[in-house]
């Protein structure tokens, strides 16, 4: 039934659509179901690359067995700011949360990252987080301090004295710059190499080319990173000639 819960069956169906490489539309349309159907079922089980029927349908009923303990009986979801909808919204989390865990974010640190990106405030406390995310004050706690660590998200207290965990407009900046920073390392390692080596062997020709293509790499971060910053302080009234504007003054 196109209202119903997507069956092991027509989950199978999906993954086969995607190897042959069909649209969601089109997959969608095979199943009689709506195309954001198919679109939220991939993207909140891995991607159109790494979807599997068999641990999307376990997945799924991992998390309705989940929501089953964690809710009390006759309790529904709080609303949605902005008339947002709840479940497209849960998807879309459990998406992004997948896409910093395939870039290399532990799963708690993940999901906490998603639920201060996602909140409109971009800031939140520590009982807030154990309620959104329903995991135990001490998983926040570590998750926090890896993230704090990293330069993810900072600390600060509110008019109430209660410490809040943020992400703000500069995280991006920041990130990229360390990432150039550790690009310049690894090419400067790189190139330590090609003394210890000999210069004149395959080795130390090897590892040159390797510093080199890092060194432009990473300068090409950093640079773009300089050149966009005012992208991140971006007003939505602001217009891309305005963002544009902003750049060439800069330099």
């Amino acid at each position: 039934m196109p209202g119903g819960r997507l069956t092991e069956r027509e989950r199978q169906q999906i993954a086969l659509g995607l190897g042959d490489g069909l649209a969601y539309a089109e997959i969608a349309r095979r199943l009689d179901r709506p195309t954001s159907t198919i679109t939220r079922e991939v993207m909140r089980n891995g991607g159109p690359t790494a979807y599997r029927a068999d641990l999307a349908h376990r997945a799924t009923e991992q998390r309705a067995h989940r929501r089953r303990q964690t809710a009390p009986r006759g309790q529904q979801a709080p609303p949605q700011a902005h008339g947002r909808d709840a479940e497209t919204v849960r998807a879309y989390e459990e998406m992004f949360a997948t896409l910093l865990m395939q870039q290399g974010l532990p799963k708690m640190m993940a999901r906490v990252l998603t639920c201060l990106y996602t909140t409109d405030a971009g800031s939140l406390t520590a009982s807030e987080l154990v309620q959104r995310l329903q995991v135990s004050p001490a998983s926040v706690s570590k998750a926090i301090t890896f993230l704090e660590g990293q330069g993810l998200i900072r600390r600060e207290r509110d008019e109430r004295r209660r410490e809040r965990y943020v992400v703000d407009d500069d995280v991006w900046y920041q990130s990229m710059t360390a990432a150039a920073r550790s690009h310049a390392q690894f090419a400067e390692t790189a190139r330590q190499g090609v003394s210890v080596l000999g210069p004149d062997t395959p080795a130390a020709a090897r590892l040159e080319n390797i510093a080199r293509f890092i060194d432009f790499i990473g300068e090409s971060i950093a640079r773009a990173a300089e050149q966009a910053r005012e992208v991140l302080y971006t007003k939505p009234e602001t217009t891309q000639d305005q963002v544009c504007a902003m750049s060439t003054n800069r330099e």
